[in-house]
């Protein structure tokens, strides 16, 4: 064969063999962007380990704000006859709080529906919560499993109602104390957490600010607390007995770990660890320091000296101020916030609770309450880039968004102020509100829980 035939021959054999892959190399052309997009989505699902890291951490942070935090922090400003009562409300409660969050609460506060003021039954009992689902988190394309955002919102949701008992502290039953707030969180928290959070949420879509829970946790808990210190009424001697806190040493240890835990609480209410964790970060530090100094201050202006129960409060109410606003102000708005809220909460906790003649025993909506509230409404002032802020929404204005903010705060009073009301009351008719008057002269460590915190 000639070399002209095999070069014929060679032709027709590679037009042949084109003709038969072009198919494949067709498919293979259009199979390519699919494949990559895939490939995309996956690894856009894979959740980011930095994140889950910083949200376990976050996490574990915001449990010990609880125990021990909380509890010690109170049981420092209860009388010692009461100290083992208010140890153990606190933890009890938040044991059961974090058992009915799993059967339904998550479910209730971030299931998926799209009711306004419920989040339905979807995830009753972590239905479909596997260690493969994911949460997405504010940026693009970085996700958290699911299990880890499901956990941090539990200790949220825990803490709350522990929050409230410090306001009626040292007269509750501990059946009624526990029963109320699995109650309350049942029908005050959930949903004020699902209209806050969740995407579908009704105050979400108002476009309300709220950061790490200034309306879902402080005004939430102490509004809840200021109706049952009404309702239950003041403890037998108050006003003429000596009721001053046991241990300032205790309360201070209990302060400082909520500061500690709550770089948790703000932080990770961010939900990955960015510059907006940071930024928190930088907040809760700044706004904390700056309530405290600001409390010590207007006590040495008022009283003379600046006392170590003072310094606690200004700190409690420099963290509350700063929960909504964290991830969303500056810095220099994170210092006005508390400066300004510490003689606020000074003002309701030394004069307004006197004159009014409540008895609030941790002036839990003194300071919770009300810190909260001006943190939620001051939010929509500092939120502002002119004064360091994030900024706010295409379109929406200072005057706006403080609108907004006042109407989040309004509905807030207004659902945990009705709904704990009944609630007390079903609780009363179920097993009766406040112990006898001999149970709590003798204390309600005796009397609830047969033993003692100390032993001469």
């Amino acid at each position: 064969m000639t070399s002209t035939n095999l070069k014929s021959h060679a032709l027709r054999f590679a037009a042949a063999a084109a003709a038969l892959m072009a198919p494949a190399i067709a498919f293979a052309q259009d199979a390519a962007p699919a494949a990559a997009a895939a490939a995309t989505t996956a690894a856009a699902a894979v959740p980011n380990k930095g994140d889950t890291a910083f949200m376990f951490i976050s996490t574990i942070l915001v449990l010990f704000m609880i125990v021990p935090g909380l509890a010690l922090f109170y049981g420092g400003l209860m009388r010692a006859k009461n100290m083992l009562s208010i140890l153990m409300q606190c933890t009890v409660i938040g044991c059961a709080v974090m058992l009915i969050w799993v059967f339904y609460g998550y479910s209730f506060a971030f299931g998926g529906g799209s009711n306004p003021f419920f989040g339905g039954f979807a995830k009753m009992f972590l239905a479909g919560v596997t260690t493969d689902t994911t949460a997405d988190t504010f940026t693009k394309g970085v996700v958290i499993p699911e299990m880890i955002f499901m956990l941090f919102q539990m200790t949220f949701a825990a803490i709350t109602p522990a929050l409230i008992i410090g306001a009626f502290a040292e007269r509750i039953k501990f059946s009624a104390s526990v029963l109320f707030c699995i109650l309350w969180a049942t029908f005050v928290y959930f949903p004020v957490a699902h209209m806050v959070w969740d995407s579908h949420g009704y105050l979400f879509g108002l476009g309300a600010l709220d950061f790490a829970g200034g309306t879902v946790v402080h005004i939430n808990a102490g509004v809840a607390g200021l109706v049952g210190a009404l309702i239950i009424g003041k403890r037998t001697g108050y006003g003429k007995d000596m009721m001053a806190p046991h241990s300032m040493t205790l309360t201070f240890v209990g302060a400082a770990m909520l500061w500690v835990g709550w770089f948790g609480f703000n932080a990770g209410s961010n939900l990955e660890a960015s510059g907006g964790a940071m930024l928190a970060t930088v907040n809760t530090f700044v706004a904390t320091a700056a309530a405290t100094l600001s409390w010590c201050a207007v006590e040495s202006f008022t009283r003379g000296k600046a006392s170590m129960l003072g310094a606690a409060s200004g700190m409690v109410a420099g963290l509350v101020a700063v929960t909504p606003a964290a991830g969303i102000v500056g810095p220099m708005g994170a210092i006005v916030l508390g400066i300004i809220v510490s003689p606020l909460c000074y003002f309701f906790v030394s004069v307004v609770k006197n004159k009014f003649g409540y008895d609030d025993t941790a002036d839990v909506f003194g300071v919770h309450g009300i810190g909260g509230m001006f943190g939620a409404i001051a939010t929509g002032i500092f939120a502002s880039s002119s004064l360091g802020g994030v900024g706010y929404a295409a379109g929406q204005t200072m005057g706006g968004q403080v609108m907004v903010q006042i109407q989040a705060v309004v509905i807030t009073i207004l659902w945990t102020g009705i709904g704990s009301a009944i609630l007390y009351k079903i609780v009363d008719a179920i097993v009766g509100l406040r112990v006898s008057v001999e149970a709590e002269r003798e204390g309600l460590d005796l009397a609830s829980h047969g033993e003692a915190a100390y032993h001469s």
